[in-house]
């Protein structure tokens, strides 16, 4: 009998322990999973991440490109391919395209539709017809320099020529052909003045610009001939012998205008003001033109 007592007492404590463990460990479970309303809002809520705009810039504008066409007298070459990097270089984007050529074929061009934007003109008559057919821009015209007329040999030259009367002594006489070369039309003009014209024509040969007539002279194949104070400037194979008569010859202006129908008027409009800048007249000047103010 007390066996058996103590055998229920030790079933009793046994499943007082059981118990006692269960709930223990129930507990812990339950600490395990409880979370904190700090740890859930940190769960639940994603940082957004911060955004930074990028900054808005224009895009670089690109310079405009614009050609100018020049039409311009065969004196004027020297002077203007100094010009053309000058000015190319302070005017971003402009590019300057010349022609050269006698002043009456060069108006013939612009006549014809020939896509120039600037005309300049080693003389007012061929300025003048383009303006009476309305192919000049009103108000863009400027009689900007003047060249002298004078009378040159070659430089090696052994004949007694010293005056624009002497030049019958030539055998060949160089001119410009008087139909489209201003410097022709000149020489006519003196030469009916010294009242010889005839006794001149007998001996000349017509070039179509006068950098063809000093080309004859320096090179020996004509012995006398008229060309612009500025073309014997260039050349030393040949040297001026005179100067045209006073009252005997129209003064040589070189006027420069924009043309009606050019399509870039502004910009050509800018260059022929330059044209008439400090300088640019300097250039001209060291080339034997004179500013015509």
């Amino acid at each position: 009998m007390k066996n058996l007592k103590n055998t229920l007492m030790l079933a009793v404590f046994l499943m007082a322990l059981l118990v006692a463990g269960c709930s223990s460990k129930n507990n812990s479970t339950s600490a395990n999973n409880t979370v904190t309303p700090d740890a859930t809002q940190a769960a639940t809520e994603t940082p957004t991440p911060e955004t930074t705009e990028a900054p808005t810039t224009e895009p670089a504008k690109e310079t405009e490109s614009v050609e100018i066409l020049i039409a311009a007298a065969a004196s004027l070459q020297n002077a203007m391919e100094e010009i053309k990097p000058l000015y190319e270089a302070a005017n971003e984007g402009v590019t300057l395209t010349f022609t050269f050529g006698s002043s009456g074929s060069l108006q013939e061009q612009i006549e014809q539709g020939a896509p120039v934007d600037v005309f300049m003109s080693a003389a007012l008559k061929q300025m003048k017809a383009l303006e009476e057919g309305g192919l000049i821009l009103d108000g863009s015209k400027k009689e900007l320099l003047e060249n002298k007329v004078v009378l040159i040999v070659p430089s090696d030259s052994t004949l007694d020529i010293a005056s624009f009367e002497d030049i019958i002594k030539a055998e060949t006489i160089a001119l410009g052909d008087p139909a489209s070369v201003p410097v022709g039309q000149y020489s006519e003009e003196i030469f009916t003045s010294l009242g010889m014209l005839d006794q001149v024509k007998e001996k000349a040969t017509y070039g179509k610009d006068v950098t063809e007539v000093l080309t004859w002279i320096a090179t020996g194949n004509a012995d006398a001939g008229v060309v612009y104070a500025t073309d014997a400037k260039s050349s030393t194979d040949v040297k001026v012998v005179a100067e045209a008569p006073e009252g005997s010859v129209s003064k040589a202006i070189y006027p420069v205008a924009v043309v009606k129908d050019s399509k870039v008027q502004d910009a050509a409009k800018t260059f022929v003001e330059y044209l008439a800048s400090d300088e640019a007249l300097g250039i001209f000047e060291k080339y034997g033109f004179i500013a015509n103010k």
